[in-house]
C-alpha cells in the first residue's frame, strides 16, 4: 500500500486543498479580478491585478465549486467578469498583462497569460458558470488568430496592444502552459483538434528539444526557433525567463506529456509511442540534477548546461510539480519508485514549504530551507498547491475540471438510482 492509494492520505490532501483555498480567497480584489497576496494573506498594494493571477484564481475556485465548497461559485464569476471587463481590451481585443486603479499599466498581449484566461474559461465552463463558455469561444479565437503558429505548431510569444510584434523571442514555458489549456478546453469542448496542437507542441518541446539535449531543455528561442542557450545568463533568477535549464518545468512537462498521452488514448486518437519513455526522461532528469545537488534537501531552480546548479533557492511550485508528476507517472507504470518519490517529496513539503500557522505555502526558501524572497515575495497565488493536492486524487485525465465534473455527475446518477430503487 502506498500513500497514493489510502483514503487517509486522500482525506489529509481535502484538508489542505480547503486550507490552501481558504488562504487564496483574501486575494479577490474589489475593484475586480485577483491580486497578489502577501506572506500574511493580505493584498499587496505594491502589486497591480495581473492576467495570469485572477486566471489561476478562477481556475481554483471553479474547482472549488465543483467539488461543492460554498462562496466559490461567486468567486469564479467575480474572476469572469474581470476577464469579460476590466482586464479585456474591448478596443484591440485579447487582454492586458496588468490592471492598475486607472486602467492598464502592462498592456502588452502575453501568450503566457492569455494560455491562463483559456484555462481559467474551460474550468468556469466546467462548473457551469454563466459566461464562461462565451469567454473560452473569445479566448481561443483570440489565441488562434494572434498566437497560434499552424506552420511551426507553437504559440507566439507576446504583442503590443495593437497586436504589432514587439520581440524577436519564442518561450517553452508559454507553449507548456498552452498544451495545459488546449487540453483542459478539449475536455469541455471535445475538440479533438485543440488535442492535435498540444501533442505538435509537445513533441518539439519534449521529443525535439529536451531530447536532444541531454534532457535539460531550453526554455528561449528566436523567432525561428533557435536556441538562445546564454539568454538571461546576466539574469539567472528571472522569474519566468530564468537562464539555463528550469527544474521545475521538467516535472511539469513529464506530467503534461502523460496527460496529453491518456487524453489522446481516451479520445482515440494515436498516441505516439515516445510519450511515457519521454516522460519518465524528464522526471528522472529533474530529479537527478535538481534533488539534493548542492548538500541541502530540496530542489533547486536552475541548472547550467552541465547540470550545474544555478539559481539554488527552492521554489514552492518545484515541490508542488514534482509531487504531480510523481502521482501521474505512478498512475501510469505503478512503478514503486514514484510511489516513494511522491512520499519523499510530501514529506519535504510539509516540513518546509507549508506555513500552518500563517496560511498557503512559503513560495521561496533559501539554501538552508529558510524563508527567502529573492525571487518571488509574499504568496502570490495559490494555483501550484490546489494541483497538487487534486492531481493524485483524480484519473490522468481528463483535465481536472472535466474529471471533477465528471465525477460529480456520476455522484449524482448514483443518488438518483439509489432514491428511484429505494421507492
Amino acid at each position: 500500500m502506498t500513500w497514493l492509494t489510502t483514503p487517509a492520505h486522500h482525506r489529509w490532501l481535502e484538508s489542505e486543498t480547503d486550507r490552501l483555498l481558504a488562504f487564496g480567497a483574501a486575494s479577490r480584489d474589489a475593484r475586480g479580478g485577483f491580486g497578489w497576496l502577501d506572506e500574511a494573506g493580505a493584498l499587496d498594494p505594491d502589486h497591480d491585478v495581473e492576467l495570469w493571477i485572477t486566471c489561476r484564481m478562477t481556475h481554483c475556485f471553479a474547482l472549488a465549486a465543483l467539488m461543492g465548497r460554498p462562496g466559490a461559485a461567486a468567486l469564479v464569476d467575480h474572476g469572469l467578469d474581470a476577464l469579460a471587463g476590466r482586464l479585456r481590451d474591448a478596443e484591440h481585443g485579447g487582454w492586458f498583462a496588468a490592471v492598475g486603479a486607472d486602467g492598464p499599466t502592462k498592456d502588452v498581449k502575453e501568450a503566457y497569460g492569455h494560455a491562463f484566461v483559456i484555462l481559467a474559461a474551460s474550468s468556469a465552463l466546467a462548473a457551469g458558470r454563466p459566461g464562461a463558455a462565451d469567454l473560452l469561444a473569445d479566448a481561443l479565437a483570440v489565441h488562434t488568430e494572434r498566437f497560434w503558429d499552424e506552420e511551426v505548431g507553437m504559440s507566439r510569444e507576446a504583442f503590443a496592444r495593437d497586436w504589432s510584434e514587439i520581440e524577436d523571442y519564442r518561450g517553452i514555458n508559454a507553449n507548456m502552459h498552452t498544451v495545459e489549456a488546449y487540453m483542459a478546453a478539449a475536455d469541455v469542448l471535445g475538440d479533438k483538434d485543440l488535442l492535435h496542437r498540444a501533442l505538435r507542441i509537445a513533441e518539439k518541446a519534449v521529443h525535439g528539444f529536451a531530447a536532444g539535449n541531454d534532457w535539460r531543455l531550453p526554455e528561449h528561442f528566436d523567432a525561428d526557433w533557435h536556441p538562445l542557450m546564454a539568454y538571461n545568463e546576466d539574469e539567472p533568477a528571472h522569474p519566468f525567463r530564468p537562464f539555463g535549464a528550469t527544474i521545475g518545468h521538467l516535472f511539469e512537462w513529464s506530467r503534461l506529456t502523460l496527460q496529453l498521452a491518456h487524453s489522446l488514448e481516451q479520445s482515440g486518437l494515436a498516441c505516439p509511442e515516445w510519450m511515457l519513455p519521454d516522460a519518465r526522461e524528464l522526471y528522472a532528469a529533474a530529479v537527478r540534477e535538481g534533488w539534493n545537488v548542492d548538500g541541502a534537501v530540496g530542489f533547486v531552480y536552475t541548472v547550467d548546461w552541465e547540470g550545474r546548479p544555478v539559481v539554488r533557492e527552492r521554489m514552492h511550485w518545484v515541490s508542488a510539480e514534482a509531487i504531480a508528476a510523481a502521482a501521474v507517472l505512478w498512475q501510469a507504470t505503478r512503478a514503486a519508485e514514484y510511489a516513494e518519490d511522491y512520499q519523499r517529496w510530501w514529506d519535504y513539503a510539509g516540513e518546509h514549504h507549508l506555513d500552518l500557522d500563517g496560511g498557503s505555502w512559503w513560495h521561496e526558501l533559501g539554501t538552508a530551507n529558510e524563508v527567502s524572497r529573492t525571487v518571488w515575495e509574499g504568496k502570490a497565488d495559490i494555483y501550484h498547491a490546489v494541483q497538487a493536492t487534486l492531481i493524485p486524487r483524480l484519473p490522468v485525465s481528463p483535465a481536472l475540471a472535466a474529471s471533477l465534473a465528471a465525477a460529480f455527475r456520476a455522484a449524482t446518477c448514483l443518488i438518483a438510482s439509489a432514491i428511484v430503487s429505494g421507492s
